[in-house]
């Protein structure tokens, strides 16, 4: 998801600063030891904690730590082989969910989520991958980075203007330095010729794109309208932090203003979210309708208790006022009840559950049972996942005589495919059926002694 990143201050040895954010010593830190870093907080006492990873994909190491002498406050450091490092001050409430968005791809983030990996800039992440497992990542049109040099080269500067701010003297409420570019001639100065120090030209501090320009901006209302919802409601989601609005790229004037891309993201977001697929399959295309087929088995139900309870003479004399009593409406409500009971299977057809539940239970079994490669397989050997086993439970409570014939299949297909005696499968989903089945212990028994092969069956 789009990650609103809430940094207060550059760390001193970063090499990707932040722009308008202050700079703080942090040479109580050891920046460039991502276990050390962990250790400072970690384990020292109560208030304090610290965490350590590797990124064995992405490169580096990733990491934080509570400062010490201000407990509300918290080091993050992102570390990377040939891209450097980005070391940041941040509320100690939001150290741990910095550390989260910084693994996988993103060495940094700046304009309200673009994030960058060391070679191209991506938009805020918001259209879920299932099959990756993972946002997509789609790249910034025409993204330039932005380097400390580039900023340096085009501005004159008074680093003596600027200075270095003690972590015990850093006030998180004062304003942005106006002189912002001062301070950073000032870091530039102070790590310069620092045996660690990142070459200027490589030190990242903003991007530049096409959809970032000020005049390519959206506010509230046309972000509305992306949407498909009204600006009102949009300032609503944005007060109580709901519908995953993206952070905004920028405030101007004190107004929100997004790239039209993210906008367009989020309103694809909104599409495929469960609301939005909700919504897509809804009868009346309202908000909080019923689904299609919910809204067939509704009409259904409609007709048939309309008819139970107007077109039959003899129910219908029930309506008199001398008949509205308990025991006459726990006679119609049962009624009532015993039709939706008995449409079970317009609800949801046997025969199509019947083949799925056969599916599941082969998928379910089919790896452990392939890998044993003709090995002997024992009865406490074939269990089916919790879920599995409660589908074939439903399946045998609601429709027995499906579920014998269900069972009866899906025993010849493990004998088939991997060798396994139906009688020792049989008991297998047995034991499966009574871990996490619903149905009373000594019935279910009763059922399968019906159901299960025989000894005489041969196999």
């Amino acid at each position: 998801m789009s990650f609103n990143l809430r940094a207060l201050a550059n760390g001193l040895h970063t090499d990707h600063p932040i722009p308008g954010l202050p700079f703080v010593d942090d040479s109580h830190i050891p920046v460039d030891d991502g276990e050390a870093v962990e250790a400072v907080g970690r384990n020292v006492g109560q208030g304090m904690w610290g965490r350590f990873d590797p990124e064995r994909i992405a490169g580096g190491w990733r990491a934080f730590t509570t400062d010490p002498d201000r407990q509300g406050l918290s080091w993050a450091v992102r570390y990377h082989p040939m891209h450097g490092k980005t070391v940041l001050l941040v509320p100690s409430g939001h150290a741990a969910d910095l550390h989260t968005e910084w693994h996988g791809g993103p060495l940094l983030f700046r304009a309200g989520g673009y994030w960058w990996d060391g070679t191209d800039w991506y938009r805020p992440g918001q259209i879920w991958d299932p099959v990756a497992e993972e946002f997509e990542r789609r790249k910034a049109a025409g993204a330039v980075t932005v380097t400390a040099a580039d900023l340096l080269a085009a501005n004159t500067t008074f680093p003596d203007r600027a200075t270095v701010v003690q972590v015990a003297d850093f006030d998180k409420d004062a304003p942005a330095p106006e002189n912002w570019l001062d301070h950073l001639a000032l870091w530039a100065q102070l790590t310069t010729g620092d045996g660690h120090a990142f070459a200027l030209e490589h030190c990242v501090v903003n991007v530049s794109s096409p959809e970032l320009a000020g005049d390519q901006l959206i506010g509230v209302p046309d972000m509305a309208t992306l949407g498909g919802i009204g600006a009102s409601t949009l300032r609503a989601y944005i007060s109580r932090n709901e519908s995953s609005v993206p952070p905004p790229q920028a405030v101007v004037a004190g107004r929100a203003m997004w790239s039209r891309p993210v906008g367009q993201d989020w309103a694809e977001s909104r599409r495929r979210s469960a609301e939005g697929v909700r919504a897509a399959m809804s009868a009346s295309g309202e908000e909080g309708s019923l689904s299609v087929g919910a809204e067939a088995v509704r009409q259904r139900f409609t007709e048939d208790f309309f008819r139970a309870l107007w077109e039959n003479p003899g129910r219908r004399k029930q309506w008199v006022l001398r008949h509205r009593n308990e025991a006459d409406v726990r006679d119609v409500a049962d009624d009532l009840a015993s039709t939706v009971a008995l449409s079970l299977d317009r609800i949801l057809p046997a025969d199509l559950l019947r083949t799925t539940v056969r599916h599941a239970i082969l998928d379910d079994l089919g790896q452990d049972l392939a890998d044993r490669d003709g090995a002997e397989v024992k009865e406490y050997e074939i269990r089916l996942t919790p879920q599995v086993a409660k589908m074939l439970d439903w399946l045998i409570r609601h429709h027995p005589d499906t579920a014998k014939y269900t069972i009866g299949d899906t025993l010849r297909q493990i004998e088939s495919r991997w060798e396994v005696p139906a009688r020792v499968a049989g008991e297998g989903l047995r034991a499966s059926l009574e871990m996490d089945g619903e149905l009373d212990e000594a019935l279910l028994a009763e059922y399968l002694d019906r159901v299960l092969p025989t000894e005489a069956s041969g196999s």
